[in-house]
């Protein structure tokens, strides 16, 4: 159950990691797309650009939430297969065993 955990604090992490660079990211991209060439000038209809505009960014939101849940994952399942291997490795060299006490000598 403690790798199941650990494996879903990863993945949220990324998914929250995703969104957030999104975010950041997808409005120059969208302003960038959206560029009209060579500096002319267009008429658009406004309404239909603004929810293609929305639209893109939550699309780019959920790929980037998608991408960073699956990186995570990844660096996730590396990180739990390295903690069990290095518990293996502690629980296979055991301290050495003392030896028995020195029975007393009884003198004469």
């Amino acid at each position: 159950m403690n790798t199941a955990k650990t494996l879903l604090n990863f993945v949220l992490a990324g998914a929250l990691l995703g969104i957030a660079a999104a975010s950041w990211i997808g409005p120059s991209f969208l302003g960038w797309y959206n560029e009209t060439p060579y500096a002319t000038q267009t008429m658009c209809n406004l309404p239909e650009v603004i929810r293609k505009t929305a639209s893109d960014v939550l699309t780019y939101q959920a790929v980037g939430a998608g991408i960073g849940a699956f990186v995570m994952l990844v660096l996730g399942v590396l990180f739990v297969r390295r903690a069990s291997r290095r518990a293996r490795m502690q629980a296979g060299q055991t301290p050495p065993t003392a030896p028995p006490p020195a029975a007393p000598r009884a003198t004469a």
